[in-house]
């Protein structure tokens, strides 16, 4: 965990914006002890709207996801925060990203009774796709992909369709074996 992974966990927006001004750590470092966890994903989760601004004004990326697929708005989402949601709607970072098990940051809310975020983020989703699809028209830039968690999850799902693939040649072996046994 960085200093600054420390000082936006801990809820010190001095130390987050003093880390910052001197440029002593990476916005986007993710943390593999914490599940990938970067900066950002710690200030949402504890409901630090200012550190938040901070972070993403030094570069800090909406979009990026921890291991199970979660965006600063699934922390944000699970622990209420809707004043973290909003800013980072405003900020156009994505807050319509399905995790790995295909939950939006609207089902996590819901998950947690979280009904003042559960109607907000029903609102923001179509505005996220309609910003997205404008800003492809218009040749605008637009981080709303973790490009390195997207290609992670595409080589899972390749290996994990290789390893089936191996278990029904092995399942199909096996059958035609027992055929020959029950023939003799």
């Amino acid at each position: 965990m960085t200093e600054l992974h420390q000082a936006a966990a801990a809820g010190d927006f001095d130390l987050v914006k003093e880390i910052l001004k001197k440029g002593q750590c990476n916005p986007n470092h993710r943390d593999i002890d914490w599940n990938y966890k970067t900066p950002l994903h710690w200030a949402a989760a504890k409901g630090q709207t200012e550190t938040v601004r901070v972070l993403v004004e030094h570069g800090a990326r909406g979009s990026l996801r921890t291991d199970s697929g979660w965006t600063p708005a699934h922390f944000a989402a699970e622990a209420g925060r809707l004043g973290v949601l909003r800013l980072l709607h405003s900020l156009h970072c994505p807050v319509d990203k399905e995790d790995c098990s295909g939950d939006r940051p609207v089902r996590i809310a819901e998950v947690y009774g979280h009904s003042d975020c559960v109607r907000f983020l029903e609102n923001a989703e179509p505005e996220c796709r309609t910003y997205r699809q404008m800003a492809v028209l218009k040749g605008f830039p637009l981080d709303d992909t973790d490009e390195e968690w997207e290609e992670q999850r595409m080589e899972d799902e390749r290996k994990r369709t290789e390893n089936q693939l191996k278990g029904l040649k092995v399942i199909n072996k096996n059958s035609t074996k027992n055929k020959l046994c029950t023939n003799s």
